[in-house]
């Protein structure tokens, strides 16, 4: 089994993400969405999933903290708090049932606070426009019918959850990485979809890409029997351990790899 997973980095911009094979799965990430219907789409941005749920996407979905509860749950809850409305995200349609999920905007102030001293060399708006993205409660009002997967409370970002998934859920033993540029704090943000709703503007910076490198570090080195295909990748970028079976190729490698005509 073969799967392509699809980030967001602007390196895989020659790529057409509604790509389809009869013996490969495809996976996406956010807002792949908006051009795209992979075999699965996972999100676990809160933000992005209410986005992707309010846009009435039917393909199968792998959402964190998906957890259905009745819709008079938000409004009690509510009640008991002093939360301004701006931090509070409804989705669209009204129904019996919802999912509650975000981040305490109470605490915002003191976290910003918190990171500035302990990151002064930071450019300080940068900072604070990262931090308080994605903060406040999201209330999506959700149907019997839907097609989403509850992947659970998990730190890992989107593209090695994943990962993980196609590692896991329908064990693939060569994963194809497409858009998987990392980032650098001195370089612009590198996201396809930055600009557009739910994603940092255009001017934001990178960020450190720490995280994500140590996440990959611990799927590469759990999942040693798997194949690993990093295309376009930057590899001064990448920070990663290396491992056996991790293989760096070109736009041109992959596409003959997969029987792709060469994309412009």
């Amino acid at each position: 089994m073969k799967a392509v997973v699809i980030g967001n980095g602007e390196s895989r911009s020659w790529y057409n993400p509604d790509t389809k094979w009869a013996d490969i799965r495809t996976w996406g990430c956010n807002a792949v969405y908006r051009d795209a219907t992979p075999d699965n789409l996972v999100a676990m941005d809160y933000a992005m999933q209410q986005e992707i749920y309010d846009s009435g996407y039917k393909g199968k979905c792998y959402f964190s903290n998906w957890t259905i509860v009745p819709s008079e749950v938000a409004d009690m809850m509510l009640m008991g708090f002093d939360i301004p409305e701006t931090f509070i995200h409804r989705s669209k349609n009204r129904t019996d049932q919802c999912v509650i999920s975000g981040k305490d905007p109470a605490t915002l102030h003191e976290k910003v606070e918190a990171a500035i001293r302990q990151f002064p060399h930071l450019d300080m708006n940068d900072l604070k426009l990262k931090m308080e993205k994605d903060v406040g409660i999201w209330i999506t009002y959700v149907n019997e019918d839907d097609n989403i997967t509850d992947v659970g409370n998990s730190v890992l970002s989107t593209g090695n959850m994943a990962l993980l998934l196609a590692c896991h859920e329908h064990g693939a033993k060569e994963i194809y990485m497409l858009g998987y540029d990392l980032s650098s704090y001195d370089e612009p943000l590198n996201n396809i979809y930055k600009g557009t709703d739910n994603y940092l503007p255009a001017t934001a910076k990178g960020f450190n890409p720490i995280n994500w490198t140590n996440q990959m570090n611990e799927l590469f080195d759990k999942y040693k029997n798997i194949t690993f295909y990093w295309v376009d990748c930057n590899r001064a970028l990448t920070k990663t351990e290396e491992f056996d079976n991790i293989i760096y190729l070109t736009k041109e490698e992959f596409c003959k790899e997969l029987l792709l005509n060469d994309y412009k």
